[in-house]
């Protein structure tokens, strides 16, 4: 190999590097939704790196972990209602990621997400 075919292989290199590295989005972090009714405050789900996950302003869903899986994101936690408290995991269809957005879907319910 001549030293031109080194220098182009690596600059290749670098740039298909770079390129992965910005146009990855990263579901982790607050993505947030109005809350039905109340459009001024909102509620959602804060999805941390470590596989940790937490409810925002979400009093009964308790979200603990999260996972995802191709194309699908799974949520575990627990439901608080009526003097009781069970374990759930839920697995939803990511319909559309970008940095700013999130669209979840399971069935025929479609939740939108910012990122906050």
């Amino acid at each position: 190999m001549t030293t031109k075919t080194i220098s182009k292989c690596v600059c290749g290199f670098m740039a298909a590097t770079a390129f992965t590295a910005c146009g990855g989005n990263s579901i982790e972090g607050k993505w947030v939704e109005p809350v039905p009714g109340m459009e001024n405050q909102v509620q959602g789900i804060n999805l941390e790196k470590d596989g940790k996950a937490s409810s925002i302003n979400m009093a009964t869903l308790q979200y603990e972990s999260w996972e995802q899986k191709d194309n699908q994101l799974i949520l575990s936690g627990k439901s608080i209602g009526n003097h009781e408290t069970g374990s759930f995991s839920d697995t939803l269809a990511i319909e559309k990621l970008t940095k700013d957005e999130l669209v979840l879907k399971k069935g025929n319910l479609t939740i939108s997400y910012q990122k906050q």
